[in-house]
């Protein structure tokens, strides 16, 4: 029988995200159910508070993980990690963080031998050393969740759905984000996003309490034919999501937030979008969105997101990254 690789999942009791309340539970899902679930990994979960003796784990497994490399994830003292010579891998967040959270400091203290998150290679070295090493692992699509969605001719066909964090449209919000947070508001992350708001024919609601509108992500975005994937400066879960729940995807892909990497294609699985040509993009779907051509896009868009960047493959990628570490 083949040996099984040990991985010990070390995080916080308190972390936010593994929270059953939270909205978003891809991240819990991935790391507290999908990993159990594979068959060439045997996971061992250590949920404790601000420190973890790391010596208990001698012997005991083969690569050490980390929720995130950010004290809000893992302990602040991994006592003895240094010492006890087992890889240490971790998710990483937001890049953009990593001197906010004082991140590049923890690679040394943890040990850390690799990184690994759905944001792309270049993003992640404009914020940290090109000596860290990391690697691209698309991971939060369930394929089980998509299942069962509502038909593309039953769905909402009058109105383009918008979701996430936005930027406030107020004259005010807007000149205070531009001069007093430049780099931290919804109009920075999230400019093109923000900005098809002010369209009449785009829904946008938000996320009330804790879910959207009553539903879950998938079921919400099922009611409509039509949904946008706006980031600024990489693609987040939602480039996966929204095709993957057989909408007709209108996603940013440009040059600056170097979208390509997850291989849709414009006019065959999505509609690539910029904030020169996103008015007409969508004024050609509200003019005629009984046209085939929209539900053909949006089945093969769902077929590549449900094929290529679900949770088995990624968790595939993970094992292979274990590999190579072992």
């Amino acid at each position: 029988m083949k040996k099984k690789i040990r991985v010990s999942l070390i995080y916080k009791k308190n972390y936010n995200f593994f929270n059953p309340s939270h909205f978003d539970r891809t991240t819990s899902d991935f790391f507290l159910n999908v990993l159990n679930r594979y068959p060439e990994i045997e996971m061992s979960y250590f949920p404790c508070e601000n420190e973890f003796d790391t010596s208990k784990l001698k012997g005991k497994c083969d690569i050490i993980l980390l929720a995130n490399n950010r004290t809000d994830a893992t302990p602040e003292n991994l006592f003895g990690i240094k010492k006890l010579g087992i890889p240490v891998v971790t998710r990483v967040g937001d890049p953009h963080h990593a001197t906010k959270y004082d991140q590049v400091t923890y690679h040394e203290q943890w040990n850390i031998s690799c990184y690994f998150g759905t944001i792309p290679e270049n993003y992640f070295y404009k914020f940290y050393p090109d000596k860290f090493r990391y690697k691209v692992i698309i991971f939060g699509l369930e394929p089980s969740l998509y299942t069962n969605m509502k038909p593309f001719d039953e769905r909402i066909k009058n109105r383009i759905l918008n979701s996430g964090a936005t930027g406030k449209l107020s004259l005010k919000s807007r000149i205070v984000s531009l001069t007093l947070k430049p780099r931290q508001s919804g109009w920075y992350f999230y400019k093109l996003r923000t900005k098809c708001n002010y369209l009449p024919y785009v829904d946008y609601k938000g996320i009330r309490g804790t879910q959207y509108s009553n539903l879950n992500y998938p079921e919400y975005l099922s009611q409509y034919r039509a949904a946008i994937a706006a980031t600024t400066y990489y693609p987040t879960q939602k480039y996966w999501e929204i095709p993957a729940a057989g909408c007709l995807t209108f996603m940013e892909i440009t040059k600056t937030n170097h979208g390509e990497y997850l291989g849709f294609k414009d006019e065959e699985t999505t509609i690539f979008i910029n904030e020169k040509n996103y008015k007409q993009k969508f004024q050609n779907f509200i003019d005629d969105p009984d046209n085939p051509k929209w539900k053909n896009i949006a089945k093969r868009g769902q077929n590549h997101a449900l094929q290529n960047l679900n949770n088995n493959n990624a968790v595939e990628q993970l094992v292979s990254l274990f590999k190579e570490l072992i």
